[in-house]
Formats: structure tokens, sequence, C-alpha cells
């Protein structure tokens, strides 16, 4: 063997050797098993789909007051300032919180997300449970009828006087279990979204509708022609809908979640926030 050809060979066997070290030490620090899609986290730091970004899902369109303009990177509306002082808490700058959009039903499915926490309205339920985690709530609502001013509805003061008329409802939520308790279900009209009932109100083809009372007061003023709060459902008052984060079953980040919220809570953020946004709820009297 010539002496360039004992040179050649050395670089090859360096070559190789190196290359060994480098793919023994890239799966020393792959993701496995169910952690496989998720960014590995560095000492102290959370665990995140992206490193070093917190990754926050909400419905498209998102509504006020729950966000405003459907710009939840701005922080305004309720959801959108609820969810900026979460990522606060947990370490994250306004940079690097990073805004997706979901449906409603995919996110507390089960299966793999590709987000880190998701609010857009979901109430705590056993059921929801087996499929995702949530955090400790940000908000108890209750649940409320929305007319228009020359609606057979506007003027009811209880509950019985709405049991004979049309009543509009959303399917497969709180507000549609509320109702259905309160006013049975032999005059309720179900829809599959709150824009479905609201345009069934508006042409005259259910005399009110139930939502959450923050949808109710932004309807009200904001959507339809003389709208008014007829008041709340007696049984959301009590108690009430409580309304958290969505995160993926089993997360790493349910815990810091929870203690956020848990944190903000504790030092009156939530409710500076829920006066903000969704202030004016003695508009709406309990309906008897």
């Amino acid at each position: 063997m010539t002496a360039f050809a004992r040179l050649r060979r050395a670089a090859a066997l360096t070559a190789v050797a190196a290359a060994t070290v480098v793919s023994l030490t890239a799966c020393a620090f792959a993701p496995t098993g169910s952690d496989a899609g998720s960014a590995p986290a560095t000492e102290g730091a959370l665990q995140t789909v992206t490193a070093g970004k917190l990754t926050i899902a909400t419905g498209e369109p998102a509504f006020s007051p729950w966000v405003e303009n459907d710009d939840p990177a701005s922080g305004e509306g309720f959801e959108a300032a609820v969810a900026d002082a979460v990522a606060t808490q947990l370490g994250f700058s306004k940079d690097d919180v990073v805004w997706v959009r979901s449906t409603f039903d995919s996110a507390i499915a089960p299966g793999a997300k590709d987000w880190d926490l998701n609010l857009q309205q979901f109430s705590i339920t056993e059921q929801r449970k087996q499929a995702v985690d949530f955090s400790s709530p940000y908000y108890t609502t209750t649940q409320a009828v929305v007319s228009t001013g020359t609606s057979p509805a506007a003027s009811a003061t209880t509950v019985a006087e709405l049991k004979n008329l049309p009543v509009g409802v959303m399917s497969a939520t709180t507000s549609y279990q509320v109702a259905a308790d309160q006013l049975g279900t032999g005059n309720l009209s179900v829809f599959n979204s709150n824009d479905d009932a609201v345009a069934a109100l508006q042409a005259g083809q259910v005399d009110a509708i139930v939502v959450d009372l923050p949808t109710a007061f932004y309807l009200a003023g904001a959507v339809l022609d003389d709208g008014k709060v007829v008041g709340q459902l007696p049984d959301s008052s009590a108690g009430g809908d409580e309304l958290a984060f969505v995160l993926p079953k089993g997360s790493a980040l349910t815990g810091p979640v929870t203690d956020a919220v848990d944190a903000l809570r504790a030092d009156g953020t939530l409710d500076e926030l829920q006066q903000k946004w969704l202030g004016g709820t003695d508009a709406a009297p309990v309906l008897k």
C-alpha cells in the first residue's frame, strides 16, 4: 500500500468514526414515543409543539367579546386577553406566542394536536376529559335568553312564559343542555351554529335564542336590530358553565397552565379582565 493510499484509508476511517458519533448523539437526544411530534424541552423549559414558542388555537372566526375583530394576536377581547396573561405567566413574550385556528369539534376529539393550548369557550365536562385535558376554569358563565323588542318573548319575566314559544339553540352545547332542562325540548329548534340560530331569530322562525351571557350581550347590542337580553336561565346562575383551556391528553403543560390560571385568579387579573370585556351582567335578571 502506497503512502497516499494509507492516508486515504486513514481519512476514510476517521470519517466513519465521526459519523458514528454523530449518529449516536442524535439518537440520544431525539424525542421518542408519544413525544416524538413535539419539540424536546431544554433544561428548565416547557415542552411545546415548537421549541421556544407557545402555540395557542382558537376558532375561525372568533367573535366578540371573546376576541375582537377576529384578531386574537391583538390581545383584545376576553379570551385573547386571558391567553396573553397566561402566556406571560408561563414566561413567553408576545413575540413567542403563535396563534392558529381549529374547529371546536376537532379540538376536543381524541388524537394528536398541532397546538399547545386551545380556547373557544370550552366548558369542562367529564365526557370531554376522556379525550383531552383541561386547565382550571378561567371563567364561569351563565346561559341567557336573547330576543328582539318586537318578539313575544321580549316581555317574559318567567321561564313558564317561554315554554310555549319557539326557542332556538345550538346543538351539543351547554346552552342546549340548560335550555332543554328549563324549557323542555318540545319548543326547541336546534341549529348547527349560533349564526344559524341568530338568522332564524331575525327571520321570525323562533322568538328567542339561548346562548351564554357574554354572547347574549354582544348579539343584543351589535348584531340584532332592537336586540334584547330577556334574562338568565335559573340553573345557569347557580354554579354555571366553567370555561377552561383545552390541552392534548396527558400534556406536560396542563399543570403549568393550571398554575398560571390560578395565579391570575388569585391576584385579581381574571376579575379585571372579566369586568373589562364581559361587564354589564346586572342588566340581565334571572328568570323566575
